[in-house]
C-alpha cells in the first residue's frame, strides 16, 4: 500500500515538476533534432499543427528558446527555426532553465517556501532522491542524444 502511494507521488510530482510550456518547449526541441539531418527550417504554424500545441503559444516558447540561443532561428522567405551543430550540444536543463528558469529542481514538492536537507518537508527524504536523478538527467542529455523523444511526446 505505501508503495503504491508513493509511486503516485512521484508520478504526480514529474508530471507537474516543469510547466506545460516547458514540456512544449522540449516537444518542439525534439521535433527539430527530428529534422535536423535535413537541414531543414521549419515555421512554428507547421510545427504546432505537428505537435498539437497552440500555435500561438509555441511560437511564443519557440521565440525565447530562440533568445535564449537554445535553438536557432532565420527571418524571411525560406526562414524558421532549426538546430545548428551547436544547438546539439545543449541539453535538456538549457531548455528547462530558459523556460521555467533555474531552480526548478530545487522546489519542494508540497510546496513550502524552505524545504531543504536541514530544514525538510514531510516527503523531502522521499522525493530528493528522484528529484536529483532527473535533474542530473536533464543536465547530461544532450538535443543530440534523444532524436527519438518526437514519437508520442
Amino acid at each position: 500500500m505505501t508503495f503504491i502511494i508513493l509511486k503516485g507521488l512521484f508520478i504526480f510530482y514529474f508530471r507537474h515538476m516543469l510547466s506545460n510550456e516547458c514540456k512544449y518547449g522540449i516537444r518542439a526541441v525534439a521535433y527539430l533534432v527530428d529534422l535536423s539531418h535535413l537541414n531543414k527550417h521549419v515555421g512554428s504554424k507547421e510545427m504546432a499543427e505537428h505537435l498539437d500545441i497552440p500555435a500561438p503559444f509555441l511560437a511564443k516558447i519557440l521565440q525565447k528558446l530562440s533568445r535564449g540561443n537554445v535553438i536557432s532561428s532565420a527571418k524571411g522567405p525560406g526562414g524558421g527555426f532549426f538546430l545548428k551543430d551547436e544547438n546539439m550540444t545543449r541539453t535538456l536543463i538549457d531548455i528547462v532553465n530558459c523556460i521555467d528558469g533555474p531552480g526548478v529542481f530545487e522546489k519542494c514538492f508540497l510546496g513550502l517556501p524552505v524545504c531543504n536537507d536541514k530544514n525538510p518537508c514531510a516527503v523531502h527524504h522521499l522525493v530528493v532522491n528522484f528529484r536529483n536523478t532527473i535533474r542530473d538527467h536533464f543536465q547530461t542529455k544532450t538535443f543530440a542524444d534523444f532524436p527519438y523523444l518526437d514519437k508520442g511526446m
